[in-house]
Order: structure tokens, then sequence, then C-alpha cells
């Protein structure tokens, strides 16, 4: 008896310093001292044996077992620390720099549009995107019944009317800077005005939400030879080389007389596709500030002349070459792919 309890310790000591893994080891605690494991077999021989032998076989075993605890408890620590030796971090060295973020794309575009104006001299404003249908609508020049207040062209608020200022409605257009903008200073006036729109259009270059910026200089002397000169030197500043304007002929409520200022497509360079389908895209309208806009804003149209142009930023900022984006949509979408490219 006394042999096989040496033989068994010295077994397990031997499979134990030869373990390398803790699962390895967990496997021998269990094969030797589990409830059905090997000294607890031995154990169950002591009825066996006389009084003198039991008594100096249970001190085998207890030893026994003690040892091989011991030896287990030095492999597992030993295991333990040449793991944390091979995972060891040096809490001083420099972390994992983040990805570092960028602008969105609008936000680009807006900033590059105040950066051509600001430098001929304009003022970037903004003003309320919920506004009243005098800014909006009356006092540009536009009736009860003209068709933009209809309530499929714009969003009306269900909010009590003011006695002289109208109904509450998300702003359309930018426009409504041009009247607060004449109240807010007297000319000469250089405003470029960048702000959010409301109307529920939506497809491949509408989009229910949108971006416009809106110029207006007021002064003495000002015809339409200026507004000619400030669209040029935007679409070379802004587009480059290679792209053409022009002026086409149009009617405007507040502005006398009215253009369209169109420019050939970036996509096609005016052979015609998808998204603008005869080569041309519009930028936006434009015009002389008609004389009950000035008076309706407190300038003297006998004495003052103005123009004004409004475009859409997304869509300004699309037909610039080399983007060859013919979508407007995917700018408010949340797609990682289509940002991370900006």
């Amino acid at each position: 008896m006394t042999e096989k309890i040496i033989n068994l310790k010295n077994e397990a000591i031997g499979n134990i310093l030869e373990a390398k893994e803790e699962k390895e080891l967990e496997r021998l605690r269990i094969l030797y001292l589990g409830r059905s494991g090997k000294v607890n077999q031995l154990t169950k021989e002591l009825p066996n044996l006389s009084n003198e032998e039991k008594k100096e076989t249970g001190r085998l075993l207890n030893e026994t077992k003690k040892t091989i605890e011991e030896v287990l408890r030095q492999a597992q620590d030993k295991l333990t620390k040449g793991k944390e030796e091979k995972e060891w971090i040096d809490v001083t060295a420099p972390g994992i720099p983040p990805k570092i973020g960028h602008l969105h794309l609008l936000t680009q575009a807006i900033r590059e549009i105040s950066e051509v104006f600001e430098k001929i001299g304009f003022v970037r404003v903004r003003y309320p995107e919920v506004e009243w249908e005098w800014y909006a609508f009356e006092g540009l020049n536009m009736p009860a019944t003209h068709p933009a207040r209809d309530d499929f062209e714009s969003f009306f608020i269900d909010a009590k009317p003011d006695p002289k200022l109208g109904k509450m409605c998300l702003t359309p257009h930018t426009s409504n800077g041009q009247l607060r903008e004449m109240e807010r200073v007297k000319p000469p006036i250089r405003m470029i005005n960048i702000a959010r729109c409301h109307r529920p259009n939506w497809d491949i270059i509408h989009t229910p939400t949108f971006h416009q910026f809106e110029g207006l200089i007021v002064d003495k002397g000002i015809n339409i030879t200026h507004l000619k000169g400030v669209t040029d030197y935007f679409a070379l500043n802004f587009f480059g080389p290679g792209r053409k304007t022009r002026l086409r002929p149009f009617h405007f409520q507040f502005t006398e007389p009215s253009f369209e200022v169109d420019i050939n497509c970036p996509l096609c360079l005016g052979k015609g596709c998808r998204t603008c389908k005869s080569g041309w895209v519009e930028l936006g309208g434009a015009g002389m500030v008609h004389p009950i806009v000035l008076k309706n804003g407190g300038v003297d149209p006998e004495e003052y002349s103005g123009f004004a142009f409004g475009w859409g930023v997304e869509r300004t900022y699309i037909m610039k070459s080399g983007l060859n984006l013919g979508d407007i949509r995917p700018l408010y979408e949340s797609d990682l792919r289509f940002i991370n490219q900006f």
C-alpha cells in the first residue's frame, strides 16, 4: 500500500510539471484529487488494513494529497505569470489614435460658397427658418393668390396668425432675408444669407429640406451689369474653368427684370443626361430687386436699386466638375460608404 501511494505521488508530480495549459492542470486535479480521483480510491482501501497500517497509510495519503495540491498551485501560478508576461501592456506607450472625422459635404459646400463671396465684400448673415408670411411671401410681392403660397407648395405651421404678419410657415427660400436685412441696415447692403429651407418636393434634384444661399446688393446705381459680373465671378471661382453659364429671361414676383442662371451640366458638359435632360442645369433665380420689395424693406426705389439671387447649396455643389454626383438625396442619408468619400 505504501508503495502504491509513493508511485501515485511521483506520477502526479511528473504529469503536473509537464502540463502546458490550464485546462490540462484542471484535468489532472480531477484525476488525482476529484471525488472519484486516485487518492480517494486508495482512501477507500483503508478499512481493509490493520489499525497500525491505517495510521501510517492515512498519514502518507494526507501528505500525498497536500503535495499534489501544492504542486498544482505552483504550476497554476507559473502558467498565470507566463500569460501575464506575454500580455504585458506598457501603460505609458501611446494609445491607438482614433479615426479623425471630417466636415459633412454640405458644411464644406457652405464654407466654400461663403469664402467666394466674402472676397468681394459680401457679409454672411442668417435669418429665421420659421417665418411669417409677410417676410416669406407678402413683402416679396407675392400676393395671397400666388401658387407658392398653396398648402401643396409650402409648409404652414398650425399656430395663431399674427394680425399684421400673417400665418407662420417654414421658410421656403432664403429671400426672407432680403426684407429683414433692409430693415436691419440701410444701404449700401451686400449680404449673403445661407440657411435651411423647406418645400414638399422629393426627387433626384429636390428634397423637402434643403439649403439656399441668397445674395443681395442694394446701393446707388446698381444695374444688370453688376449682377452679371457677380455671377461670372462666382462661376469662375467656384466651378473653375471649362464651365459655362447663361442668363435666361424668366419671371419672379420679387425681381424685375428676372433671370434664370443656368450652368452646363458637370456630368455630360452640355450633351444631355439623366440628371440634366438638356445639357444645362438651373442654378437658381436672379434679377433686379423689384421696387415694391425695396419699398417694403424701407428703401427708397427712386434713390437706390439692387439685385438679388437665390440658389440651392446642394444643387450648386453637385454641379462642380469631378464630383460626379447625379442625385442629391445621398447627401441626407447615413451611408458611411458615401460620406467617407468626402
